[in-house]
């Protein structure tokens, strides 16, 4: 599930880095269903491991086959431009036309579909590191960025979640120990060469980052913090599903078709004074699919999800958000949600492909720091994924590569 205010004392705060850097951009209303992930699993994090192919692919609902093209930059451990030169990070181009687009077919709403997999004959990348995906118009104009990662296996990550020992967390905290093991690199100075980060969910607002070694044993970093290196962990994602356009489900009360479908949601209550109750979830992510075709991609149809939300509390200046990976974890005016006098619901909409979606409702402050405890509750028996990260910079080195990846569920609590 989600968290995101980290509780980190003495060792780190919540990282802000993205808001900082302004590296995303999010796409104008015409740009949906934007994915970039790899294409050898079942994952949908944009971490990659070097060399793999992956994809990237986005609806333009205006349909009118604009020529858009790519630029890739690498970025330093801070999502700041590294420096690098294109030769030194890219074999081929760093910027190139998106070439494969078709629009799409037997849908209510037109949309234009493209897509372009990496490494192609354009575009090769050739090392490590953090890596920003910006796609351009025909004027050169930013259009919108997404963030990926590419890592190289140079060493081990062990991941191990816990439930909190800390008496004060222990139903509501999740505790992470890291061991990283580097028998073939020998690292000078580990406590200024390497740096972690760990994400909750593959979330983008979750990173946790400033992490020293507590240990050195050996070819081994160990990161044993305790309660110091911990998580809220949430609650489990709910869920929709509109691979069946026309007919109400056990999540969807009703759909109404107009100019589009319109799929209402059965209400949500707020869940933070509800009991724990395990509802199967992927994590925040979503896929698309549709039962009337084989090819989703352009064949599944847009529709307008409606959701309703009853919570009594007061979010004061705070905004409650519709949260997940269906825009990219990003708080917009899009996924914002307003309080319905008459109903005394919150209320908002999504225009979404069709397929199957994790969602949550979150409270989050001016500073866009995100809030997830308030309304939907946190309980350690949810189910979180934990990814590790480790950078490296040797003396004298330009920039910030990515040596190692590990990642572990929540949902076997190691003593």
């Amino acid at each position: 599930m989600k968290h995101i205010y980290i509780l980190i004392i003495l060792l780190t705060a919540f990282s802000t880095v993205f808001a900082q850097s302004n590296a995303v951009i999010a796409p104008p209303e015409n740009i949906k269903t934007i994915i970039l992930r790899s294409s050898l699993t079942n994952d949908y994090a944009p971490i990659i491991r070097l060399g793999d192919h992956f994809v990237f692919e986005f609806d333009d609902l205006n349909a009118d086959q604009q020529q858009y093209s790519y630029r890739i930059e690498h970025y330093d451990y801070n999502w700041q431009p590294s420096g690098l030169t294109d030769t030194e990070y890219i074999n081929g181009y760093a910027t190139d036309w998106i070439r494969n687009f078709d629009n799409a077919f037997n849908t209510l709403q037109p949309y234009t579909h493209y897509r372009v997999t990496f490494p192609n004959e354009n575009t090769s990348i050739k090392i490590s590191g953090n890596y920003l995906l910006t796609v351009l118009d025909e004027n050169d104009e930013v259009v919108f960025t997404r963030p990926f990662i590419i890592y190289e296996p140079a060493v081990d990550v062990g991941v191990t979640v816990h439930q909190s020992r800390d008496i004060a967390t222990l139903k509501t905290d999740h505790n992470i120990e890291l061991v990283v093991n580097h028998p073939n690199l020998n690292i000078n100075n580990p406590g200024q060469e390497v740096k972690i980060v760990v994400y909750q969910n593959n979330d983008w607002n979750t990173r946790l980052d400033g992490i020293k070694p507590q240990f050195y044993r050996g070819s081994q970093l160990l990161y044993r913090y305790g309660d110091k290196l911990s998580y809220h962990a949430g609650n489990e994602f709910l869920y929709f599903d509109t691979k069946q356009i026309r007919v109400a489900t056990n999540t969807i009360a009703r759909v109404v078709l107009d100019d589009l479908f319109n799929a209402y949601l059965y209400i949500n209550e707020a869940r933070a004074n509800k009991p724990y109750t395990l509802y199967p979830d992927i994590n925040g992510n979503f896929v698309i699919r549709t039962i009337d075709s084989d090819d989703s991609a352009l064949e599944a149809d847009y529709c307008w999800v409606h959701f309703a939300l009853e919570y009594y509390g007061d979010p004061g200046r705070d905004a409650i958000y519709i949260y997940g990976n269906f825009n990219g974890w990003q708080l917009t005016d899009e996924n914002t949600m307003t309080y319905n006098e008459a109903s005394k619901l919150y209320t908002g909409k999504l225009l979404l492909k069709q397929g199957f979606y994790n969602y949550t409702y979150v409270k989050a402050n001016a500073e866009k720091q995100v809030d997830n405890q308030d309304i939907e509750g946190s309980f350690y028996q949810t189910e979180d994924r934990y990814t590790a990260l480790v950078y490296y910079r040797p003396f004298g080195s330009r920039y910030d590569q990515v040596i190692g990846y590990g990642s572990a569920s929540s949902e076997i609590l190691r003593n």
